[in-house]
């Protein structure tokens, strides 16, 4: 069985990668296994200057799910430059940075230096619901989207993905954007705008008051945008929102995406990518189907 995928020019030995902000930068997980068994590791939100994030209490449990506020936390692009790159380079894994910023000049800067790192691609946040300015209004418009990531195409030459809200009227012009602007793949979806109520304090229970809500509770939600989005563009789809097993990849790449993620799952369980290649693997052999890439997008629709 062919487990192989190109994904916006990056060749990975299989669809499945992780999530921005659920697994670091490697370097907890790789005390559960080899971080090479991925086709990709996408980083954490990564911005020109150190961030320190939103005030906790940042994440909650839900039904089938979890809210999160935690503003983009990370260290920085020249700290993950000398001390978490090197480190990811020591793995047989494609690398896939996730660039946030507040500012279009941000963006660009941010990736005028990403260029110049031994990474295999740049995942475009425009998507994250927990930032006050920025994130959120580029990614809620066909123009903002395309503003910024033409701006960014023009000095990145590395494969440029870029990530979407889910959080938009038609989640399909804004990914018509995205092509339009030059990018080479699209991302979808980012967590869902969502608020939990302490009944008693009668407060919200983030002290963001909202949050990002992802896990199980998603997946229909984002099967759905996948499909439509797949119609719209020519370029590939990752594909991310509640997978936990490798059925759940399927069912992703049914709906028309090249590669998946697995997000908030590895909370649940650390070795859920593991089991999810596996699970891949295990329906690729029951269906007697040889090329993973032949099920893209093969959904029948009644």
């Amino acid at each position: 069985m062919n487990t192989k995928i190109n994904f916006a020019g990056i060749e990975m030995k299989n669809p499945v990668t992780v999530a921005s902000g659920t697994f670091g930068y490697g370097r907890e997980y790789s005390d559960f296994f080899d971080l090479g068994l991925l086709g990709a590791v996408i980083t954490k939100g990564t911005s020109l200057k150190p961030k320190s994030g939103n005030k906790p209490p940042r994440v909650c449990e839900t039904a089938s799910g979890m809210l999160n506020s935690i503003g983009l936390q990370n260290p920085g692009v020249e700290y993950f430059a000398n001390n978490d790159l090197p480190y990811l380079r020591k793995f047989d894994t494609k690398i896939i940075v996730n660039a946030c910023g507040s500012s279009i000049d941000e963006y660009v800067e941010l990736c005028k230096i990403l260029n110049t790192l031994d990474i295999d691609g740049v995942e475009l946040n425009l998507s994250c619901p927990n930032v006050k300015e920025g994130c959120m209004a580029f990614g809620n418009t066909y123009e903002g989207v395309k503003e910024v990531t033409s701006k960014v195409r023009k000095i990145l030459d590395k494969p440029l993905i870029v990530k979407l809200t889910p959080n938009v009227t038609d989640i399909a012009s804004i990914a018509k954007g995205v092509e339009d602007a030059g990018a080479d793949a699209v991302s979808l979806i980012n967590t869902l705008l969502g608020m939990k109520i302490d009944i008693y304090k009668k407060r919200p229970v983030l002290a963001n008051n909202t949050g990002g809500l992802s896990g199980p509770a998603i997946k229909p939600v984002a099967v759905r945008m996948v499909y439509q989005v797949s119609k719209a563009v020519n370029i590939p789809i990752m594909g991310l929102g509640g997978i936990i097993s490798g059925e759940d990849a399927i069912e992703f790449m049914l709906a028309g995406a090249t590669a998946i993620s697995i997000g908030a799952g590895n909370f649940i369980d650390p070795y859920t990518s593991i089991k999810t290649i596996d699970g891949i693997k295990e329906y690729m052999k029951k269906c007697n189907i040889e090329n993973i890439s032949d099920i893209i997008g093969k959904v029948e629709m009644n």
